[in-house]
């Protein structure tokens, strides 16, 4: 019997921070959870692509838009479970334990515990909210991954092709079906950094408010 897990890495340009990524999957392979790898990429110019190929995944290609690229990876992938991730995600040690277990014994969505590969008050603060905003209100973003039957994924239909907010359209028809997993993913800080912590908070809350009032996301997604 095959390995149950797909898991499906969108990229962009991510050559910096793929390495990571992709080394904190080789225990999903050693644990026997873990089938394949699709890296959905969205016309890369530089390595991320080689890079991908090099470790053994999939890559399929298309436009760029995180929404359409997971559609696509999720479209390739053979698992009866898949995981998304995104490049500058890494799973902690002990994960595949988790999410096998998991998969054994729920049908619900999985989503992990946010932590940002950064020190101080700001990060610890950014990510305290993000994991109390997905346990008080079921809105984990993608950066904290989605770990879903392919049943499920189906039944919802999928991820949509927009340019940003994927990721809360999908917490949203999954309302009532996702749950949290003990599991830690450490993501980089580079946009937090580069805008400062407090504008790009401001920033991300002012266009989930503008999504939810019925806004549409390829207006939010300009200056992303």
């Amino acid at each position: 019997m095959r390995a149950p897990l797909s898991i499906v890495i969108p990229v962009l340009n991510a050559e910096g921070e793929l390495p990571l990524a992709l080394a904190s999957l080789m225990e999903g392979l050693e644990a026997g959870v873990l089938r394949e790898l699709v890296v959905s990429d969205g016309d890369s110019s530089d390595g991320s692509c080689a890079m991908a190929e090099a470790a053994g995944a999939v890559v399929v290609r298309g436009s760029a838009g995180r929404g359409g690229q997971m559609a696509r990876g999720a479209e390739a992938a053979g698992g009866a479970w898949l995981l998304f991730l995104h490049a500058d995600t890494v799973l902690s040690d002990g994960w595949a334990e988790i999410v096998a277990a998991h998969i054994a014994s729920d049908q619900r969505a999985g989503y992990f515990r946010l932590r940002f590969r950064a020190e101080g008050f700001w990060p610890w603060f950014v990510a305290g909210w993000a994991n109390l905003r997905s346990r008080l209100f079921g809105l984990p973003y993608g950066d904290q991954g989605l770990l879903i039957s392919r049943a499920l994924y189906d039944a919802v239909g999928g991820f949509a092709d927009m340019p940003l907010m994927e990721d809360v359209a999908m917490a949203r028809a999954l309302k009532g079906r996702l749950r949290a997993l003990p599991v830690e993913v450490v993501t980089s800080a580079a946009r937090y950094q580069q805008a400062g912590w407090a504008r790009q908070s401001a920033r991300n809350l002012w266009r989930l408010v503008r999504y939810l009032a019925g806004v549409d996301p390829a207006k939010l997604g300009r200056g992303y």
